[in-house]
């Protein structure tokens, strides 16, 4: 009987990477492989122990207005809170919603001051970088 297909060609049964040549072929394309473009950017600076910072550019009016959404949530899980215990804890969680919409409303007040033009005037000196 006839075979249609033929053989397939004999190879050589050793590994392309055998020889001295052939592996630091393989290492120099893996080096390239793994970090074609280096980062240039630097990196942050470390902290000192701090868990969180404030970004020193902000300016005083965004502070105040994200401290003041934060003590209405502050309020509302406290208040929550209360509906949920009895007793003494209740009389606490109270106490913390309170204790945060008093802070709040003077975060409100102090806003409004920066609305003065005066207080304005103060802040925008007080920012400016010195020359």
């Amino acid at each position: 009987m006839f075979k249609v297909t033929p053989n397939p060609p004999e190879t050589d049964p050793a590994s392309p990477y055998e020889s001295l040549d052939s592996n630091k072929l393989h290492e120099a394309a893996e080096r390239a492989l793994d970090d074609p473009f280096p980062p240039t950017e630097k990196k942050p600076p470390k902290r000192n122990g701090q868990l969180f910072s404030v970004c020193p550019d902000i300016n005083t009016e965004a502070l105040l207005a994200n401290a003041s959404e934060d003590l209405l949530s502050i309020s509302a899980i406290a208040a929550d809170l209360a509906d949920d215990v009895n007793g003494s804890h209740r009389s606490i969680a109270l106490a913390l919603s309170r204790m945060a919409d008093g802070v709040h409303l003077l975060i409100e007040r102090a806003l409004d001051d920066l609305d003065e033009p005066g207080m304005a005037a103060i802040l925008v000196k007080r920012q400016s970088p010195v020359s």
